[in-house]
């Protein structure tokens, strides 16, 4: 099937339907029923509550595609052990700014959710966030001298005083007895480990938010696909949406349209036709885990425990082994192997990838072709893994580990961002969360993946930010009431720290932290 034939079935596929008589317009449109568009729709709700919110969602329920659970959307992300977010230098040196910069997003959101709670806008916090140590677990001489470097720098910052370090192997055997069980005492490893972390289960919270929403009488509309958009001569955006249970198609305009449909967001943001969306391409990519069925071996753990990328794997790529609470029940979760499928959503379509290619990107996407051939490889070899393959990577974080003790379970899809940038020039393969919006702030897209959800606060405000800047003046002081350390920098002010950790500790369930000093 060529790339002509592709692109003609999508569309019709999409254009089905009826014409409906019927247009509405309100002041913002949100595409998707995800964590981004909740806390988006929460954050407007509270500051505007006059404005007209409406809510677009395909499947038939909210934070089912890349903010459920089961979908790897949940370890509450704060670069507390994700070593991807710590670069090595080739002179040795440790760069912790980006591990830094999340810590302090992550508490961006901890303090909204917290406002949320205390204002009774949702219900039991312990439904979607509890404390969970993370740990960072390495193997070998030179990722140990990494890792003591790594802690060395951070542990001197308030945002990260409470890590511990230990080589020792009673110690080790104290943090994580599962994973030292079996372990030859002669191979070297080493840890670290911050207790306060947290499990943020962002299924649910999804939920949460949008049940929420609907109180406030913002329209959430599911079973509804947006087909197209394009901007009206008043400067609005008309949308067409096909309802899939009557299969008509609605007309639908606003001032400013989010769209935050995951995977889906590309093939839209190229349909608006903007010029910050061109130049812009795709790469899906699923993920894999193994799930252990056996309650004995899950109840030996608890903690979230992340390795290191092997020499030359992409960041996806790296290991750990999650405690995770779902529906309060304790489940253990190894992973991700990469998996590859053409579509940009779980629920997608097999022609997504073929017809994101357009014009304005096809050098973009040949060119990351071209430079990205060892990440094809690897997605390959990721592919054609037996599960005892898979069990071999297991091991060598339980060394005992049984196959009958684990299942093989698909998690969602992530469509990392291609663009030209300077530093890595035409077609460059991006890992992190990409925000895209419009000259006139009508119109903005996200685009991404890691660390995603657990920085959704802070990027929704930088939404807002970008796209009502003439607002902002009048909202500042609403803004500062839900997040108390709006435009300040908590690693700066350990005294804020402190005040905000012991508040959204106390009203979120969390354990209580020491106090923090000003170590810096």
């Amino acid at each position: 099937m060529n790339f002509a034939t592709a692109t003609f079935l999508q569309n019709l596929r999409e254009e089905g339907g009826k014409m409906s008589n019927s247009e509405t317009n309100t002041d913002v449109i949100l595409i998707g029923a995800g964590i981004m568009s909740a806390t988006l729709a929460t954050l407007l709700k509270e500051i505007v509550p006059d404005w007209k919110i409406t809510v677009f969602e395909k499947l038939e329920r909210a934070g089912e595609e890349s903010s459920n659970e089961w979908n790897n959307a949940g370890t509450g992300h704060a670069a507390l052990c994700e070593l991807n977010y710590t670069d090595e230098k080739s002179d040795g040196t440790i760069d912790n700014s980006k591990a830094i910069k999340i810590n302090e997003h992550f508490q961006v959101s901890l303090q909204f959710w917290s406002y949320l709670v205390n204002r009774k806008l949702l219900a039991d916090p312990q439904d979607f966030i509890m404390t969970l140590p993370h740990m960072s677990l390495v193997q070998g001489e030179k990722n140990i001298t990494f890792l003591k470097k790594r802690y060395e720098m951070l542990s001197k910052n308030p945002l990260f005083q409470e890590m511990e370090y230990s080589e020792e192997p009673d110690k080790l055997k104290e943090w994580i007895p599962l994973i030292m069980q079996g372990r030859d005492a002669k191979d070297p490893i080493a840890a670290t480990k911050i207790d306060s972390g947290t499990d943020v289960n962002f299924g649910a919270l999804t939920r949460m938010l949008f049940d929420h929403l609907e109180r406030t009488n913002v329209e959430i509309n599911y079973k509804h696909s947006v087909n197209d958009l394009k901007r009206t001569s008043d400067g609005q955006w008309e949308l067409k949406v096909r309802n899939l249970d009557s299969n008509t198609v609605e007309r639908h305009t606003a001032k400013f349209v989010f769209i935050g449909g995951g995977g889906g967001s590309l093939h839209l943001l190229q349909k608006s036709g903007i010029p910050e969306g061109k130049h812009i391409g795709g790469f899906p990519v699923s993920g894999i885990f193994m799930e252990c069925k056996n309650p004995d071996v899950a109840e030996q753990h608890h903690a979230k425990v992340y390795g290191r990328a092997k020499a030359g794997a992409p960041p996806m790529s790296v290991p750990h082994l999650d405690t995770r609470y779902i529906d309060h029940k304790k489940t253990l979760l190894f992973g991700p192997f990469a998996g590859f499928s053409p579509k940009f959503l779980k629920t997608g379509s097999m022609f997504d990838l073929v017809t994101s290619v357009k014009p304005n990107n096809v050098l973009t996407m040949l060119s990351a072709g071209a430079k990205e051939m060892p990440l094809t490889k690897y997605l390959i070899g990721q592919v054609l893994l037996s599960k005892e393959k898979r069990m071999e990577e297991l091991r060598e974080f339980i060394p005992n580990a049984k196959s009958e003790d684990w299942d093989l379970i698909v998690a969602g899809q992530r469509v990392q961002v291609i663009k030209d940038t300077e530093a890595g020039g035409k077609g460059t393969l991006q890992f992190g969360t990409e925000m895209i919006t419009a000259e006139d702030g009508s119109i903005a897209a996200l685009l991404g993946a890691s660390p995603g959800a657990s920085t959704a606060v802070h990027v929704m405000l930088e939404v807002i930010k970008k796209c009502f800047p003439q607002h902002l003046k009048e909202w500042e002081p609403k803004i500062k009431e839900m997040i108390p350390s709006y435009g300040k920098s908590l690693m700066e002010n350990p005294e804020l720290l402190n005040k905000i950790r012991h508040s959204t500790n106390d009203t979120l369930g969390l354990r209580r932290e020491d106090k923090v000093s000003n170590i810096n």
